[in-house]
């Protein structure tokens, strides 16, 4: 029976806790946890292995060989697991000429690589498999190209990552000492889980993005909205159209983002020049239909059917609106106005 400690990261203290057969870095099996019960790397303590038996082994008992994600990862491996002579296996292998993690059967990048100097070399044509130099005196941590079928420790881990975890509105991603989601747009929350329940859905709470833009009160623009989560929040898209006789100032489609902004400015409508005429922002609609502003005939520029609050008529075809400043100017036939 193997003997191994027990600490947990940061609490300075070991205890004895003896286990056969392998032990265990920062998890809940086995018998040295420096991570508390997340994501814990194993391996083998009481026997060496082939690269096929080491995946066996730790696929048996764990989740597979190790994945190795960052360097913050290695230098953790490297400080915290036993020296071993003949090093250890971890989860990467040549396939079909490409080097691969065989957890996800995704190819190993430029980024991701750590071999040592001049690996990997392929000596003799037939290292496929990967080793990791954990406390070696030169170049600890790095990796080295191996025959499959030599025999070294089986490094394990074990995942925090479930089927259900972050699901569905979200994708769990492994970290030491833990995993994190990695929330779809919409949606927020350790587990990916705030949202807001649509009517009548059998999902139950979160089944609808949270986020939410702030209420769009465009003024002189026609706005239609589609809503698919509620009222202005994630996803929903509005459309702005200007009467006739004015043309829009900024997007014609506004979209509601994980930012919670909206995706541009609202717009505004302004009119059009013709013939010489001048014309400002487009009052209210609420104003606008009192007023006769672009009649067909020249003769009939400048007739007010109402003065409602704010409006007022200043000579043959000149309208000012006074309620906020702005003003419908040069109303007048062949630049006539202001």
């Amino acid at each position: 029976m193997s003997g191994a400690a027990r600490a947990r990261q940061g609490a300075g203290r070991a205890a004895a806790a003896p286990r056969r057969g392998h032990s265990t870095v920062g998890g809940d099996r086995g018998g040295q946890d420096a991570l508390g019960s997340a994501w814990t790397y194993s391996y083998s303590d009481q026997g060496i292995y082939s690269w096929e038996q080491a995946r066996n082994y730790c696929r048996t008992f764990f989740t597979d060989l190790v994945a190795i994600q960052n360097k913050e990862e290695i230098g953790y491996l490297n400080a915290t697991l036993p020296f071993h002579k003949q090093y250890y296996w971890i989860g990467i292998r040549k396939q079909n000429s490409v080097w691969t993690w065989v957890g996800t059967n995704k190819a190993l990048t430029k980024e991701a690589e750590n071999w040592a100097k001049g690996e990997p070399n392929n000596r003799r044509s037939n290292q496929d498999c990967v080793e990791i130099y954990i406390k070696r005196q030169q170049e600890a941590g790095k990796w080295n190209d191996e025959p499959c079928h030599k025999r070294k420790t089986a490094l394990c881990y074990k995942a925090s990552c479930q089927a259900s975890t972050c699901r569905p509105h979200g994708e769990c991603v492994e970290v030491i000492e833990s995993y994190r989601c990695e929330c779809h747009p919409g949606f927020e929350g350790d587990e990916c889980d705030t949202g807001e329940c649509l009517a009548g859905s059998a999902g139950g709470q979160g089944d609808s993005p949270s986020v939410q833009c702030p209420t769009l009160n465009p003024k002189g623009a026609r706005m239609t909205c589609s809503h698919p989560f509620g009222d202005f929040r994630y996803n929903s898209t509005c459309d702005f159209v200007c009467p006739e006789g004015f043309e829009r100032r900024g997007a014609g489609t506004l979209q509601c983002l994980a930012s919670r902004q909206w995706s541009a400015e609202t717009p505004t409508c302004a009119g059009r020049d013709r013939r010489g005429l001048g014309l400002g922002v487009l009052p209210p609609p609420s104003h606008l239909s009192h007023l006769l502003l672009l009649p067909k005939a020249p003769s009939s520029l400048g007739k007010v059917l109402g003065t409602p609050g704010g409006l007022r008529e200043e000579g043959r075809g000149l309208l000012s609106w006074q309620e906020d400043g702005c003003a419908l100017a040069g109303l007048g036939s062949r630049g006539e106005g202001r």
